[in-house]
């Protein structure tokens, strides 16, 4: 009752999942009732770097589970103890955290150039590609225009994907999705920039 409660003032949702189990059904019924109030809502995958961490399987069972639209944002570099970043699937770079600083020293490196940071290889490069493109083709959907010039040729801006995003969330349309470790505090920030570029701020909701 008090989750209900909170759902209704909410401007928007922060749904964190582990990264081994993915949906769990205590999930599935905060998440209904986010449903019924309308929240907008994105999901922070956590944990990457605990023993049996899947990315994908997680994102599988956002969509089994929840039959939520994921506009995936992020894909991760390694897993479980080798988990050492993000791949940002709209600038297309890499987030490489260095060192033990709970997640204070990290490089952002263009994917094109990655060719000397650990585990990016040629099938994780194809992979974000891959994503990339399911992004874009989630991304055009909400505007009419952007998506003729997609279909003529033109490729969004990474800024037009932001915006893009930011509508189909506040929308309900499209569920934005990043991964981390919050225990190390890597992956926090990106999440915290990305509640800022789609969540609803309070002027929206007034």
């Amino acid at each position: 009752m008090e989750v209900e409660r909170s759902l209704r003032v909410l401007d928007g949702a922060v749904a964190v999942f582990d990264g081994v189990a993915g949906v769990e059904p205590q999930t599935e019924t905060v998440w209904r009732q986010a449903d019924k109030y309308k929240v907008p809502r994105m999901c922070f995958l956590n944990k990457m770097d605990r023993t049996g961490a899947n990315f994908y399987f997680c994102v599988d069972t956002i969509v089994e589970l929840l039959g939520a639209p994921p506009a995936v944002l992020q894909l991760p570099i390694g897993a479980e103890s080798d988990f050492l970043g993000v791949i940002d699937l709209v600038t297309m770079e890499a987030i490489v955290w260095r060192g033990e600083d709970l997640g204070a020293s990290f490089d952002v490196i263009p994917l094109a150039e990655c060719n000397d940071v650990p585990l990016v290889d040629d099938e994780l490069k194809a992979k974000a590609e891959e994503w990339h493109e399911k992004l874009v083709e989630l991304a055009v959907e909400q505007d009419e225009d952007v998506l003729m010039e997609y279909l003529e040729g033109e490729m969004p801006s990474p800024e037009t994907l932001k915006r893009l995003i930011r509508k189909g969330t506040l929308n309900l349309d499209v569920v934005p999705v990043l991964t981390g470790t919050a225990f190390k505090n890597k992956g926090v920030q990106p999440l915290l920039d990305a509640v800022i570029d789609s969540m609803p701020s309070p002027l929206e909701v007034l």
